[in-house]
């Protein structure tokens, strides 16, 4: 990786190397990890559990499924669980196989990446800044009466990077209208729990009415726990379950990821721990730039998109003058739509965030 490329949250190892900061001094604005870390109950139960580690899991998941299931509203039948949420993108793409997909721009590089692997041609909808990247669902209607008519359609929402989030009931005439034409609809939910209304923007409910749809999410921002590698998939589509599983590996999620899976669901103190964080932190933080020459997009995940308002800075810049203060944040000038002066980070503890604009402002203020 060259020195000047974007980093990502995980690449703490090439950072070291580069800047010979060691990666236990790094605080990572760019990871878009809950910052309360695993949750101590989840430890505590894990510690006591080991013995777990010397059995296969369920091969069916049953009691995992039932966890998901009543956690997010659902059926149990519906649910499909997976090594991450990342196997599950795979699966469902490569099990749909579609010819055409349309895709939300900018957005996360993994389903563009997945449908190449696939054999797809995948066609872009680009978010407008003037309109602060929200998405329109008429305007995507708009997009996919075009011909040639795509398969697919995926959509994150909340959007990384731009932390922007459609309303589930405005998704409702975009599904109608997918359902008519055959084309399935996967929306990426890693981001939805930290959103600050849950249920207005999850898409899950739905899935009972709307059978193209595929609603994904995993473990790894909101509950700290990417190294657990546990994510599950909802859908009504009988066929499409079936397929999946089919095709699947058995035993892709652990003894111990489902052990973790089935306790952590129900453990509502860090839910609401984490929630109440990342609110205060993402008020106070969006009243803070508002004082620096910055744009902020609105925001529904726990980071931000920002743009640098002065020519001279450019995110490159606020990424070497943080990265030297041990400061991890996202330049965004690699995705599409996106130029030099677009950067992302989280919201961390407050005393962390509060390193983080103290920096910010050298540059900003």
């Amino acid at each position: 990786m060259a020195a000047n490329a974007p980093f990502h949250g995980s690449d703490l190892e090439k950072i070291e190397q580069l800047y010979g900061i060691p990666k236990e001094e790094i605080t990572g604005f760019g990871s878009n990890v809950n910052p309360l870390g695993l949750s101590v109950r989840l430890k505590e139960y894990l510690a006591g559990h080991l013995d777990v580690l010397s059995s296969y899991p369920d091969r069916d998941y049953t009691a995992l499924r039932q966890a998901i299931a009543a956690y997010t509203g659902t059926e149990a039948a519906y649910v499909l669980c997976g090594n991450g949420s990342t196997e599950l993108i795979s699966a469902c793409i490569r099990t749909l196989s579609p010819r055409r997909a349309l895709l939300v721009s900018p957005s996360y590089s993994e389903y563009e990446r997945e449908l190449r692997l696939a054999g797809c041609r995948p066609d872009f909808f680009p978010l407008s800044e003037e309109a602060d990247f929200r998405l329109e669902p008429a305007q995507l209607i708009r997009s996919l009466k075009a011909e040639p008519s795509p398969d697919m359609l995926i959509l994150c929402n909340p959007n990384n990077p731009t932390s922007g989030a459609a309303c589930a009931k405005d998704l409702i005439p975009l599904l109608s209208f997918c359902q008519e034409r055959g084309i399935h609809v996967m929306v990426d939910e890693t981001y939805a729990e930290f959103a600050p209304d849950v249920d207005a923007v999850s898409a899950i409910p739905l899935a009972k009415d709307f059978s193209c749809l595929i609603v994904l999410r995993g473990i790894s921002k909101f509950w700290a726990a990417p190294g657990l590698r546990l994510g599950y998939a909802v859908t009504s589509d009988e066929r499409l379950r079936s397929e999946i599983l089919s095709r699947k590996d058995p035993w892709t999620v652990s003894s111990l990821a489902d052990l973790a899976g089935r306790f952590l669901f129900s453990d509502t103190s860090y839910i609401q721990e984490t929630r109440a964080l990342i609110s205060a932190e993402r008020s106070r933080m969006l009243q803070a730039l508002s004082g620096l020459s910055v744009k902020s997009y609105p925001c529904f995940a726990n980071f931000v998109l920002c743009r640098s308002l002065k020519k001279e800075v450019t995110a490159h810049l606020l990424f070497e003058t943080a990265i030297r203060q041990g400061l991890l944040i996202r330049d965004c000038s690699d995705f599409p739509g996106l130029d030099e002066r677009f950067f992302r980070f989280c919201f961390l503890m407050p005393e962390q965030n509060d390193r983080l604009l103290a920096c910010l402002t050298e540059l900003l203020g």
